[in-house]
């Protein structure tokens, strides 16, 4: 921020750091708001060292700052013994107690995403989809770096013409990404079979976003958001396309291929969770 900003708050009202920060507009990230996923991780220096105030550290809260390496085996037994608090907490976790904090947040920090689970049924039925060789492979991610750019792009130009050029650059950077895949490919794969066809459950939504009904990059009412999570979706549906297959291949070449798509389209999303979170932010916030 461009400044510290002091706020005050009622000691004893049960409400959390980050509960007082969402109060003031301060926008310490978040996610989940239940200690699971490390987003709202935040440094507290206690600046009345010798007023100790009771600390309750929950399990969850434990185990994603030992996840997150942001605390030590020490630190939890001063907490839990001693009533010392460590130097990190989860702002969802942390309540406010009567004394002077001084909290300090440097960005998103989440754990890793989780990866979607395969299941027995998955290994066994994949929906039509038989990827035999790693040809195949390659001509199935033809389809899906083609489908992707084409949105992409699509995207980009309505957000340019709504004005809105922050969101157009990162989508046709997106589009750009995804052209380079397509090309990448295309020279990796012999011969590519234009009659296969990827499963509607990995293909982009033409009809998608929880606020509208239809979603067209022509659309003059597209709101930043409703492009952003759109895209996100499409971006999900990709990464979950590749890792489907990384999972259930028995073929090294292709598990290994595939991986490789898995690792690009984990970074799209990243990208693109970040954007949202924001953009909700902004929507609850007014900044």
């Amino acid at each position: 921020m461009a400044r510290d900003v002091t706020v005050y708050a009622v000691a004893g009202d049960r409400g959390t750091v980050l509960a007082v920060a969402k109060a003031h507009k301060i926008p310490i990230p978040f996610d989940c708001q239940d200690g699971e996923c490390g987003s709202c991780l935040v440094e507290v220096k206690h600046l009345s060292p010798s007023q100790k105030c009771g600390i309750a550290l929950t399990e969850k809260e434990k185990e994603v700052l030992r996840q997150l390496g942001k605390i030590t085996r020490k630190e939890i037994e001063d907490a839990e013994v001693n009533d010392m608090p460590p130097r990190y907490r989860l702002a969802c976790q942390c309540f406010i107690r009567n004394e002077d904090i001084l909290v300090s947040f440097e960005g998103d920090q989440t754990l890793p995403a989780q990866k979607p689970a395969l299941s027995t049924a998955a290994r066994i039925f994949k929906g039509g989809l038989e990827i035999a060789s790693l040809d195949d492979f390659l001509g199935y991610a033809v389809k899906v770096e083609e489908d992707a750019a084409v949105h992409f792009e699509e995207l980009a130009a309505a957000m340019e013409q709504v004005g809105n050029q922050e969101v157009a650059v990162l989508f046709a950077q997106l589009g750009r990404f995804s052209r380079l895949h397509l090309a990448e490919a295309t020279k990796r794969a012999s011969a590519i079979d234009v009659s296969k066809h990827v499963p509607p459950d990995y293909i982009w939504p033409d009809h998608v976003t929880p606020e509208r009904t239809a979603l067209w990059a022509g659309d003059p009412g597209l709101s930043r958001l409703d492009a952003l999570r759109a895209a996100l979706q499409g971006e999900r549906r990709g990464y979950e396309f590749y890792y489907s297959v990384a999972g259930t291949t028995t073929d090294p070449a292709i598990r290994a291929a595939a991986n490789e798509f898995v690792q690009e389209e984990a970074e799209h999303v990243k990208v693109l969770e970040a954007w949202v979170t924001r953009e909700v932010w902004k929507h609850k916030t007014g900044h």
